[in-house]
C-alpha cells in the first residue's frame, strides 16, 4: 500500500494530482498589470506602517519589499480564472481539504522599483506535493511561482507555499 492510500484515497490523489499537472501546464497563465503605477504617496504609507525610515525610499524609490504590493488585488479584488494557485486552492477546497495555512515565501529582488513605473505580475503552479501528514492534519503543500516585470526586465521573483489540509480532529 502506497503512502497515498494510507493518507488519503488513491482515486482522491490521483484526481489532485492530475488537475496539478493540468494547472502547471498553463505555464505563466495569469498575468496582470498593477492597477496604480509605482507612487509615492503608496511609498510613503508602507514606510509608516512598516515603522520603516529611509530618506532613499522618499527620492523616488521603492523598498524592494513592496512588489508584490503594486499587483495585489485590494478590497474586493477578484482573481482571474486561470489563475493556477487559487485553481489549485479550489481543487484541493473541492477535495476536502478546507485549511489552509501559509508556511513560507521565497522572494528575491532584482532591482528597486521607481516612482513611475508600471509593474506586472505572471504566476505559475510550481508544484503540488503531498499528500503529508503534519501536526495540522494530512494535505498537500502547493508553491507557485510569481514574477514581477517592469516592461520586459524580470524586477522581482516569489516562491509562496501554502499547506491546503484537512484539519486534525482533537477530543
Amino acid at each position: 500500500m502506497s503512502t497515498a492510500q494510507t493518507l488519503v484515497d488513491e482515486a482522491v490523489h490521483e484526481k489532485i494530482m492530475a488537475a496539478a499537472e493540468e494547472i502547471k501546464a498553463w505555464g505563466e497563465a495569469a498575468e496582470r498589470e498593477a492597477r496604480d503605477l509605482v507612487n509615492q504617496p503608496t511609498i510613503n504609507n508602507w514606510l509608516e506602517a512598516m515603522g520603516l525610515e529611509s530618506d532613499r525610499f522618499h527620492q523616488g524609490e521603492a523598498p524592494p519589499s513592496m512588489a508584490q504590493v503594486w499587483t495585489m488585488y485590494g478590497q474586493g479584488g477578484r482573481h482571474p480564472d486561470r489563475d493556477p494557485l487559487h485553481a489549485m486552492m479550489n481543487v484541493l477546497t473541492d477535495a476536502g481539504f478546507n485549511g489552509v495555512l501559509g508556511t513560507n515565501s521565497e522572494q528575491s529582488y532584482d532591482r528597486y522599483l521607481r516612482v513611475g513605473e508600471q509593474v506586472r505580475v505572471t504566476t505559475a503552479l510550481d508544484s503540488v506535493v503531498g499528500p503529508k501528514s503534519t501536526g495540522m492534519g494530512v494535505g498537500y503543500f502547493v508553491t507557485s511561482r510569481s514574477t514581477w516585470y517592469v516592461g520586459d526586465e524580470r524586477v522581482a521573483t516569489m516562491l509562496f507555499r501554502v499547506l491546503k489540509f484537512i484539519p486534525k480532529v482533537t477530543a
